[in-house]
């Protein structure tokens, strides 16, 4: 009977799109924005201009501006009105590489698969070295994060990958593996004694930092497409990640001092560049690293470069095996930009008419890390929205709503270009500004290069119906559910920016494809590896759902004030943050204060309008 209720509610919520004068059936709207997709589609134009064109687009790099900048002349061309760059505190300098060159040169030549460190300096010019292997000691690892690593976000490996790796490919079932190095507890007289032994070594050296990583075989690849069984009983995407554990007290120095106290040591003895480990297979340098903006004096950095897993092995084993002296020369130039602490979203919209105060929104971060283009993420996301306002224009669909599109910036450093905004606009359910009232939805895509399979949407199981009633239209696109969430951290993408104060994060889950295994944050993040028919589709599914929504006679519904769900508590690492002396981005997500203790609240919570969702007091 609730489901029964449910879809009722969204039926009723989307059919008064047909009964408005000017505004075309929802299911008459969806052919033509499937007819204008094929026709005239302009998605992998704009996805070329801003991968192969302008590159990466680190936050605060002028790679980023320059995309920015493109993306605001373009977005201006197609009709799109109010286009501008909405300005936010980094507070960080940017970074840029421009050249990056490393080559052995003895005992044997070999050009070296290698990128620069984010935020590290360059060389200042062509050096060369000798190849040093500090392996200082280690302290025992502390389990923590968010899972997923290899296999997906969150999720971690299958039972059949489970089964796979302990078989691996065999029979009978291949010899044990060796035993792990134990790591103790790492005293300062240890990490002294070790530094000591190699102090004479370390002037005009190249520094491998760490072991080489062996890289297990993986006899259980993941899918592209998971089974539409597994679609069937999933839910989508949910809200952002739980908040991270406070850190356990260690015995002993922390990694963190380790490495702080290592690399002040071989800067100070003359030390020419660092090299570390990339650690996945088949070439793949994944770099994700801010190096502390270059801003830490107690972990202060070299030139630091990811090397491909195989290129690092084949000079590590001959140093290690055979001691014989490798040399490298490399040349590493990048440059700091004091102007990139100011950094910007673009932001877009196509005005509505007897609701334009109310707003749609749909976006996708357009920053990205630094080892390859940033195609898949977040290009494709962010192309995709830009394309559904695109196709809603050209086709001069008639919309109640303002329809609004953002590209975000600061996503891969924090989420911080979308908080800033949300900060900036919207206020939350505590401390709401006018504009809380009037934002319906925001839609986000950010999992690669699939079209949706699933969402999830803030608030109560009707909102998720309201979602639900525009992507039933693509059920023969492989579209499923739309499930509601209560979860108010961020994590993960942008939409949680929304959850997080309260509003109506929509947020897709998307096929893996060569996501998680390929292609996030690495080297091979390129224009070649987006999938155009369903980056296509995706477009038109964002279009058409922004459409309905734009034109909807009510608003997507919200938590009520008695049942929003709290915002997540400060933990240690938040409250240190706020503490430290070292120069932070001054934007933070929606929390309660310090010490206070989130109340239970129903899951599901209680549909309202937004006018009565708001405020919200935890006293």
């Amino acid at each position: 009977m609730a489901r029964f209720l449910v879809h009722m509610l969204a039926a009723s919520c989307l059919a008064v799109v047909p009964a408005m004068a000017q505004a075309p059936a929802v299911s008459d709207v969806n052919t033509q924005l499937r007819a204008q997709e094929t026709k005239d589609s302009q998605l992998m134009w704009w996805l070329h201009e801003v991968t192969d064109v302008y590159g990466p687009r680190l936050t605060g790099s002028p790679g980023l501006k320059a995309a920015q900048d493109f993306a605001v002349k373009q977005m201006k061309a197609w009709g799109f009105q109010n286009v501008h760059l909405e300005p936010w505190n980094f507070n960080h300098p940017g970074w840029q590489n421009y050249e990056t060159v490393a080559n052995v040169t003895a005992p044997f030549q070999q050009p070296l698969n290698v990128r620069a460190v984010s935020w590290t300096p360059g060389t200042k010019g062509m050096v060369e070295g000798k190849v040093l292997v500090v392996e200082p000691p280690l302290p025992p690892p502390v389990a923590l994060g968010r899972g997923g690593g290899a296999f997906g976000r969150g999720g971690g490996p299958s039972p059949e990958q489970l089964k796979a790796m302990e078989q691996a490919g065999t029979s009978p079932a291949p010899m044990p593996a060796a035993k792990p190095e134990e790591h103790k507890p790492v005293t300062q007289a240890d990490l002294d004694a070790y530094l000591a032994s190699i102090k004479d070594k370390v002037k005009g050296s190249v520094i491998f930092y760490g072991p080489h990583v062996e890289v297990p075989e993986n006899f259980a690849p993941a899918t592209l497409r998971r089974p539409d069984e597994q679609w069937e009983q999933q839910a989508g995407r949910r809200g952002g990640f739980p908040t991270p554990p406070t850190p356990p007290k260690t015995e002993g120095l922390t990694l963190a001092e380790v490495t702080g106290q290592v690399n002040k040591f071989l800067i100070a003895n003359g030390a020419l560049a660092k090299v570390t480990d990339s650690g996945r297979a088949y070439g793949i340098v994944l770099q994700q690293s801010t190096a502390g903006y270059n801003e830490n004096p107690d972990s202060p950095n070299l030139p630091t470069l990811v090397m491909g897993n195989e290129d690092y092995g084949r000079i590590y084993r001959t140093t290690k095996i055979d001691h014989l002296p490798v040399t490298i020369r490399l040349n590493v130039k990048s440059e700091f930009y004091p102007a990139g602490k100011t950094v910007y979203n673009v932001v877009g919209e196509l005005p509505g008419t007897d609701k334009s105060d109310e707003v749609v929104m749909a976006g996708g971060h357009f920053d990205s890390w630094n080892p390859a283009t940033g195609a898949t993420d977040n290009a494709a996301g962010s192309t995709v929205a830009v394309e559904a306002l695109r196709l809603i224009k050209v086709l001069n669909l008639p919309h109640r709503r303002t329809i609004r599109v953002a590209l975000w910036s600061g996503e891969e450093q924090g989420l911080y270009g979308s908080l800033a905004y949300v900060a900036q606009h919207f206020g939350s359910a505590e401390n709401p500004k006018p504009e809380w009232y009037k934002l319906d939805a925001y839609l986000n895509l950010d999992d690669g290069t699939s079209k949706p399979r699933a969402a999830s949407v803030f608030g109560p199981p009707e909102a998720a119906a309201m979602v639900q009633g525009a992507m039933d239209n693509f059920k023969d696109w492989g579209f499923f559910h739309v499930s509601p969430t209560v979860g108010r951290q961020t994590g993960g993408t942008d939409s949680t920016s929304f959850n997080n104060a309260g509003l109506p994060g929509v947020g897709y889950s998307q096929d893996p494809f060569d996501y998680n295994t390929y292609t996030h944050h690495t080297s091979f993040d390129t224009y070649e590896r987006i999938y155009e028919p369903d980056m296509r589709e995706a477009a038109v599914e964002e279009a058409l759902t922004l459409y309905a929504l734009a034109n909807a006679e009510q608003m997507v519904p919200r938590c009520s004030v008695a049942t929003m769900p709290a915002p997540p508590v400060p933990n240690a690492r938040v409250i240190a943050a706020r503490k430290s002396t070292l120069p932070r981005t001054p934007v933070e997500e929606f929390m309660l204060p310090e010490g206070a203790t989130a109340p239970e609240r129903p899951n599901p919570c209680t549909a309202v309008q937004p006018k009565e969702a708001a405020p919200v007091s935890w006293k």
